[in-house]
């Protein structure tokens, strides 16, 4: 039996995630928009999750780590040790 964060995101979990993905910054809009088109119909629950923590960081921050201007770690430590975050960082860098 699959574990509940391998499963896929519903649509309803999906919308709310594409909500609070809004930006104030174009750019970061534009990556995110990207990952959406990219990822949205393979999207888990875990990596859901590890993008709504993302989302916690300023506009600056969280444009900063997807182009590797900064590490994950030199933001926030707490982010650099939560499961999924680095796998959906790299997911969103693809789209950059």
């Amino acid at each position: 039996m699959p574990h509940v964060e391998d499963e896929l995101l519903d649509e309803r979990a999906l919308s709310k995630l594409r909500w609070r993905c809004r930006r104030g910054l174009l750019e970061n809009d534009l990556f995110i928009e990207r990952f959406f088109k990219s990822f949205s119909a393979s999207l888990t629950v875990r990596q859901g999750h590890a993008l709504g923590l993302l989302m916690d960081l300023s506009d600056n921050d969280l444009l900063d780590v997807q182009l590797a201007r900064k590490s994950l770690a030199q933001v926030s430590e707490t982010l650099d040790r939560e499961d999924g975050v680095h796998e959906v960082l790299s997911m969103l860098r693809k789209n950059c």
